[in-house]
């Protein structure tokens, strides 16, 4: 708990005071350009990735990067978060980012480490035949090893099931909403990304 108020002390005393007139701002209202959709892990941080302010990137965080397709959605978050992105803050760009090392991912390939964890086995559920999309169709080419594997294909996966809803595809369609996966890479800094109808990754 000390490390948080700690670190609260420091915002309050450095870094509030350089962004006050950004966040008086920002009380009038949110205009973020873009929806970001990744982990819950804690070595991701959108705003740090992104270089982005507060205020600039809506966010969804969950585990595995996961987004229920639209008759599934309205048991969760996901679903009315994605609404009101699109709707109402007409934001520009959803990513869907996955990363290396994903632990959710990690469970696909070995189901043993959800045991002791059925909420988070009942979740990764809808993803489950990608292990053996892999092991019938093998890597592509910039998939480094399963691991990698799992988590880009999941990444392809969300960017589907973001395109079961309407009001996405809509204004994907019409050219007012761009769709992107990103892989990050946090050990050394790379991102590589995909769009709906490509194969596979390049780098960003």
């Amino acid at each position: 708990m000390q490390r948080l108020v700690d670190g609260f002390h420091h915002f309050q005393k450095c870094v509030f005071p350089e962004k006050k007139k950004l966040f008086s701002e920002l009380a009038a209202g949110q205009k973020p350009h873009s929806l970001f959709i990744t982990c819950s892990d804690s070595r991701i941080d959108p705003f740090l990735l992104t270089h982005a302010d507060p205020g600039e990137i809506f966010v969804v965080r969950n585990a595995g990067n996961t987004v229920p397709t639209s008759d599934l959605g309205a048991g969760g978050g996901e679903s009315p978060t994605l609404e009101y992105a699109v709707r109402v803050l007409k934001v520009a760009t959803i990513v869907v980012c996955g990363h290396s090392h994903c632990g959710a991912m990690a469970a696909l390939l070995d189901p043993s480490l959800t045991n002791k964890l059925p909420a988070v086995r009942h979740w990764l559920t809808a993803a489950k035949h990608i292990k053996e999309e892999i092991e019938q169709g093998g890597l592509r080419p910039s998939e480094r090893n399963d691991a990698e594997a799992v988590v880009k294909r999941n990444v392809l996966l969300q960017l589907e099931n973001l395109q079961t809803y309407d009001f996405i595809e809509q204004a994907h369609k019409e050219g007012k909403l761009n769709l992107s996966g990103w892989f990050y890479r946090f050990e050394s800094g790379e991102v590589e990304t995909i769009e709906p109808g490509q194969q596979d990754f390049k780098p960003l």
